[in-house]
């Protein structure tokens, strides 16, 4: 969604190996962090993503969006052998 005073981005939650999950936003480029729970990880990607388009914004950079609603699905291939 785009309008005056609102982005949305889509964002990646993924479970971490040592617990908690660890948080990226394919539209930007290096915007990730993490969080010990789902919900402090939403916490610091929506942060993240203030203060990345925050620095875009400063250096006059253009502001990336969606074009459409990304498919996310899971796709099973062989084990090499």
């Amino acid at each position: 969604m785009k309008s005056e005073n609102v982005l949305t981005y889509t964002a990646i939650f993924e479970p971490a190996e040592e617990g908690g999950f660890v948080v990226s936003v394919p539209v930007l480029p290096g915007c990730l962090t993490q969080g010990e729970t789902f919900e402090e990880a939403k916490r610091n990607i929506e942060d993240a993503i203030s203060v990345y388009i925050a620095s875009l914004k400063e250096l006059g950079e253009a502001i990336p969006h969606e074009l459409s609603d990304p498919i996310i699905t899971r796709v099973v291939t062989p084990y090499p052998a």
